[in-house]
């Protein structure tokens, strides 16, 4: 139980000028246990003079952190992500009340989180502009600069892991940040919040809560960077506020990510990459597997082991965050049905408490039907067969994201084609999960722009100036 909480509820407070209180809005809404529906969390939404005095304080410490020396911004986030460390547990506890994720599961991405803190804090330090070459009675240099006040509004379905990586990039680089979490997991992100700002001045890390309508004020506010990771709709809304302000937008948005399985390859393992693509995290994952082109020589025997794998994932899956999801997911489902697809597994919403769905397969499905052209977010693996792989390179490449792809293939040639030409941000060649730490990629179309990830991720938090020194002329 967390200080001033009972059992099983949590009273999330926001944060500004290093005092925590209610917002001002007087709204409230409280979070269900998406495995029961129980109340979790109540939390009072920040008003928009909440917002504006977020930003102001915000505004005011940036100064003094911007002039702090790096090794010292770094040591402070290494002191936050000890303290993450050390209450990794209760935030996973509180993961898995607010959206559902399992507490293995979530201790293991809350420890990503504290690594990509110390990525950061070690990057931090080491991020530098370079000389040019001037004449000799000057110097010429590129240095970078904190950029100001960060925006950065966090999603629900990783809210540790993805809060820590924006978070430690913008404040390592010497900015100061109003954070904004997802309104399904605000405990988590109110705990976060209070296990990292001990250890910055006053002001420099502020929290706001509430829905949409919080966020909105918060892109449409006088900050420099506005840093989101959440929906397309969120982001495209988030983009238009900063062509106003003159803010930079950082958006990673929604993805309908497409997995391609070439002739050939071993039906049961591709079929097992499959499964972890579409289900792990109940298919609540950015990058999760979205729709899948197999090749017709091997169809047969991968849609048997896929739905043999869905069988074996249905014990452990989790449930979606919340029933309004649920539903969003399971209407794609009927309506693909509807269109001629055929249910090999799952594909019904179960009966009891809850927002349980269960790992689902469907066949026979077309580039038109909802389920392969939008996100589904759901544990849901469609798939469509394809007679060559330059038909599904090209069916894959056909979709208003560009996220990330996978393919599966024993083809070198066909392994070359497809990172060069599926745009997305991210290809993944026999995995559809892993990289190396430190990879950053630019999302495309409607899944955002931007570097979220990486060294890069630093370039993004601060600006570049151009500067030339000349001495003054002699006798002065």
């Amino acid at each position: 139980m967390l200080p001033g909480n009972r059992p099983g509820m949590y009273e999330v407070e926001q944060l500004i000028s290093g005092a925590w209180g209610q917002g001002g809005s007087g709204r409230k809404s409280t979070v269900l246990n998406p495995a029961d529906g129980t109340p979790v969390t109540v939390v009072t939404h920040s008003g928009e003079e909440d917002v504006v005095a977020a930003v102001r304080a915000a505004r005011q410490a940036a100064a003094g952190w911007a002039a702090t020396a790096p090794a010292d911004r770094a040591a402070a986030l290494h002191a936050a992500a000890t303290a993450v460390t050390e209450a990794a547990g209760e935030l996973a506890t509180l993961m898995n009340a607010e959206m559902g994720k399992p507490v293995d599961g979530a201790r293991e991405s809350i420890m990503a989180g504290v690594g990509t803190l110390r990525q950061y804090a070690e990057l931090g330090p080491t991020h530098r502009g370079r000389t040019l070459a001037g004449n000799d009675e000057a110097i010429d240099l590129m240095a970078y600069t904190p950029r100001g006040v960060v925006a950065v509004i966090t999603p629900w379905n990783d809210p540790v892991a993805v809060s820590c990586g924006l978070l430690g990039a913008a404040l390592v680089t010497g900015n100061t940040v109003v954070y904004k979490p997802s309104e399904r997991t605000p405990a988590t992100g109110w705990r976060l919040t209070q296990l990292l700002a001990p250890h910055f001045p006053e002001g420099v890390l502020a929290l706001v809560n509430g829905d949409g309508s919080v966020g909105a004020a918060l892109a449409a506010a006088p900050v420099d960077v506005v840093a989101q990771v959440g929906s397309t709709a969120t982001g495209r809304s988030i983009a238009a506020a900063c062509a106003r302000t003159g803010a930079k937008p950082l958006l990673e948005n929604g993805g309908s990510d497409p997995l391609i399985v070439d002739a050939g390859v071993d039906p049961v393992w591709a079929a097992a990459q499959a499964a972890v693509g579409s289900f792990a995290n109940s298919g609540q994952i950015c990058v999760a597997v979205e729709r899948i082109y197999v090749h017709r020589d091997i169809a047969e025997p991968f849609l048997d082991a896929l739905t043999a794998e869905a069988d074996r994932w249905a014990a452990d899956l989790g449930p979606l965050v919340d029933r309004r999801l649920r539903d969003a997911v399971d209407d794609q489902v009927q309506r693909a049905v509807k269109e001629g697809a055929r249910v090999l597994r799952g594909g019904a919403v179960p009966p009891g408490p809850g927002s349980f769905y269960p790992p689902t397969v469907l066949a026979d499905c077309t580039d038109e039907m909802a389920v392969m052209r939008e996100e589904t977010f759901g544990p849901v693996a469609p798939v469509a067969t394809v007679e060559e792989f330059d038909e599904a390179l090209h069916r894959a490449a056909d979709s208003p994201y560009g996220l990330a792809a996978s393919v599966l293939t024993g083809s070198m040639s066909h392994a070359q084609q497809a990172w060069r030409r599926l745009p997305a941000g991210t290809v993944k060649v026999n995995a559809v999960f892993g990289g190396a730490p430190g990879g950053a990629a630019h999302p495309r179309r409607g899944s955002g722009q931007g570097f979220g990830y990486g060294p890069e991720l630093l370039d993004e938090m601060t600006a570049t100036k151009a500067v030339h020194l000349e001495a003054p002329p002699t006798g002065w």
